[in-house]
């Protein structure tokens, strides 16, 4: 290729991953694990809830048949903020552990990710990683203590990821540390543990999983990223789609259109909830290379900015809207706008959600996908726009605040503002009134919204 220096986009992509070991009972081997890397004190992370039950137990009295001695940290935030990170840390950097385990959801592994990178960077300040223009973005140059992951859910595909994502609280956003540095040696993906999930964790979790995968399908292809990178180390762990995550992120977007709804509707299905937890282990591959989009990038404020919301199903003392809620909750608007982008993709996406696309035009690709979309969510029984978790016209200005920071370019990120009053339950076509989209196809540039963050 030409000299990297006169290049304006990048020419090349990377492919990284966690070691994933998938099976029942699987879990029961992480003492083995641990004994076979010589880690003589280990942290073992969760929350209060995953705490009490089985999946926990288990990792438990593995360590202790295998004597592994260890020590449980269980005070992670469910959706993490600056401040539950810094308690996690804090606890770290004072016990010298030379291993991690992360039994959990995506906010116990981010959390666990996070403690470790800190307690291997005894010296760095906590924006030293966070990325910019929140933090101060700094390449990750020191080893960290491996960190085994075992999920309880299937949704985040933190298992296979080098990021971790938190509530930004003097700003009221989202941000995250991204470095493939970050990621777990291992992933045990025990789909035993998936039974345990309630209806509504199920379903958001889900969620996560189907957006991952239609984000990463339809982001900004990684030669058209910029800027070319000057030297390895800064070439971003979201890099844009690219052959292999495509892979990753369409298998994965096939096994939810056959099991998630059946994984949410019968929680006693073990093949669709195992199904489910091996598309989460897949779409993280995918994502976790490729990157995500708009979807994502809009869910940081409604998460981060929750009023009184509290879901169903979330055995937590604050207000939250889960993440899969909150990025699903525009998919139908974010679609709509990112068609033109990439019309046969999104088509191919409707399709594989069960969609009859033989005789769409291509312009109207981002709309055929959008309701497919509602009628999942409809199906699904999800709620219905904005307002249904608590936001009204007025929070408008201030939830585009919040996503613009999420862009890593420092262009002016265009939004999609989704209907506030829902719209999953109504005829469909669009989230915007037509004066509304016209004006935001005047005024914006969809390969800029679909640069991967």
């Amino acid at each position: 290729p030409e000299n990297v220096t006169t290049r304006t986009t990048d020419y090349a992509f990377e492919m990284a991953c966690s070691n994933i070991r998938y099976g029942e009972g699987v879990t029961n081997e992480v003492g083995m694990d641990l004994q076979n890397i010589g880690a003589r004190n280990v942290c073992v992370m969760t929350d209060k809830n995953v705490a009490k039950l089985p999946p926990v137990n288990a990792v438990l009295n593995s360590l202790v048949k295998n004597g592994v001695n260890f020590k449980v940290f269980d005070k992670v935030r469910v959706e993490p903020t600056d401040g539950s990170f810094n308690e996690a840390i804090t606890f770290a950097r004072q016990e010298q552990f030379d291993a991690y385990v992360a039994v959990g959801g995506g906010s116990v592994m981010d959390t666990c990710k996070v403690a470790n990178l800190y307690a291997c960077s005894p010296d760095a300040e906590f924006l030293d990683y966070v990325n910019a223009p929140i933090g101060r973005g700094k390449p990750v140059i020191v080893s960290l203590c491996p960190l085994i992951a075992v999920p309880t859910t299937a949704g985040t595909g933190s298992e296979t990821t080098g990021v971790a994502i938190f509530d930004y609280e003097a700003m009221k956003v989202k941000t995250g540390i991204a470095s493939r540095v970050l990621k777990p040696v291992l992933g045990i993906v025990d789909p035993l543990h998936t039974l345990h999930m309630p209806e509504r964790v199920a379903a958001y979790s889900g969620f996560d999983v189907l957006c991952h995968a239609l984000e990463s399908y339809t982001a900004l292809p990684y030669n058209l990223r910029s800027p070319c990178p000057t030297n390895p180390i800064y070439r971003p762990a979201y890099q844009g789609s690219n052959p292999i995550s495509d892979v990753w992120s369409k298998h994965a977007l096939r096994i939810v259109a056959k099991y998630m709804k059946r994984s949410i509707r019968h929680p006693d299905d073990f093949e669709a909830r195992f199904n489910m937890h091996l598309a989460s282990v897949f779409a993280g591959i995918g994502f976790g290379n490729a990157g995500v989009h708009l979807c994502h990038g809009m869910s940081y404020p409604i998460a981060g900015m929750v009023k009184n919301f509290r879901a169903k199903d979330y055995n937590v003392d604050h207000p939250l809207v889960p993440h899969g809620l909150s990025v699903v909750l525009t998919s139908p608007a974010v679609f709509t706008f990112t068609g033109s982008m990439c019309p046969e993709r999104h088509l191919e996406a409707a399709e594989i959600l069960g969609t009859d696309v033989q005789t769409v035009k291509r312009e109207d690709a981002g709309l055929v996908l959008a309701d497919t979309l509602r009628n999942f969510l409809f199906e699904l029984n999800v709620e219905d726009g904005l307002a249904a978790v608590g936001y009204s016209k007025e929070d408008i200005p201030a939830l585009v605040k919040g996503t613009l920071p999420q862009s890593h370019s420092k262009k002016s990120t265009s939004l999609v503002v989704p209907d506030l009053t829902g719209r999953y339950s109504k005829p469909k076509r669009m989230e915007l009134n037509r004066v509304e989209v016209e004006h935001q196809r005047a005024h914006s540039d969809p390969k800029t919204s679909m640069k991967a963050y």
